[in-house]
């Protein structure tokens, strides 16, 4: 069982299923682990998995961290979203600035593949450099550079997990689908990446408690197809009606503005590094796999 006490920052559903996993398969103690969550539902959740839980609002610069958390030598997970304008990222800039002298032992901060940009269909391993596209991966971006400072000035451990689409139960398109929103036609469609949230978990675990691993991942499955497929191939799990398809140019005045900068990059997420460093064979290596789970 770990010793260090274990601080989840932004406790979503990725951040009680870890906290779920940390605690049922006896690596920390329930009292051992804190969260920092935005809402007192999430507060009431966190609760009752033994841990305990404060409500703090990042956004808000002057609030302080409860007298009682302890950050020292603790395993921090950064799963905080950046805010939703900007290119960068103040939660992080606010957190970091809280921490005084309570440095941690170690920093686990998930990130996203969308930090490459669009790459033209080609694979991209994590030697490439950051060219985001939008403004909602410059801030991802930022946030990465901002921990990496803080980390390298106090000799910090850090793993940035540079995490593609998250599917699996309760992760689907089925709203999307149900509703016959259109998706662009297979001859058209960027290649898109995708984890399955069982292996993500895995992948965090391994992140936080593995003292030797440290550095930039990327965290996908290793089978890497286009957004078409990946929505019909949802709706056949679901024994649902396949979304109508239409082209490029149509998808233009019929999508929203969010699905169409998601078509308007393309990439293939190389993730041997991760694999070979992790010493992790992938639970669901390819969307057919993890469908069937789901």
């Amino acid at each position: 069982m770990l010793k260090n006490s274990v601080n989840i920052i932004g406790c979503g559903s990725i951040g009680r299923g870890l906290l779920h996993l940390l605690v049922t398969r006896t690596l920390v103690k329930a009292e051992h682990i804190t969260a920092l969550v935005k809402t007192k539902e999430s507060r009431k959740q966190c609760l009752a998995l033994g841990a305990s839980s404060h409500c703090i609002d990042l956004d808000n610069g002057s609030e302080q961290l409860p007298d009682s958390l302890s950050m020292r030598q603790s395993i921090v997970y950064y799963f905080t979203p950046p805010p939703a304008q900007g290119t960068e990222d103040s939660r992080v800039r606010h957190f970091i600035a809280q921490l005084g002298e309570q440095y941690p032992a170690r920093v686990v901060l998930i990130s996203t593949t969308g930090v490459y940009g669009h790459c033209y269909g080609q694979w991209v391993n994590e030697d490439k450099p950051v060219n985001p596209e939008v403004d909602r991966a410059w801030r991802r971006v930022d946030a990465e550079q901002q921990f990496q400072m803080y980390c390298q000035e106090f000799d910090i451990p850090l793993v940035i997990l540079r995490v593609a689409g998250i599917y699996g139960p309760e992760k689907l398109p089925l709203k999307r689908i149900k509703a016959k929103i259109p998706i662009v036609r297979a001859e058209d469609s960027p290649y898109s990446n995708r984890i399955h949230v069982d292996d993500l978990l895995e992948i965090c675990i391994k992140a936080g408690l593995s003292r030797h691993i440290e550095g930039i991942f990327n965290c996908a499955d290793s089978q890497p197809t286009t957004m078409a497929d990946y929505f019909i191939k949802v709706a056949r799990a679901n024994g649902l009606e396949e979304p109508p398809v239409i082209t490029l140019e149509q998808a233009k005045t019929q999508l929203s503005a969010g699905m169409l900068s998601y078509m308007s990059e393309s990439r293939r997420i190389d993730n041997h590094k991760l694999l070979s460093v992790f010493e992790y064979s992938l639970k669901y290596p390819e969307l057919d796999k993890g469908l069937a789970s789901t």
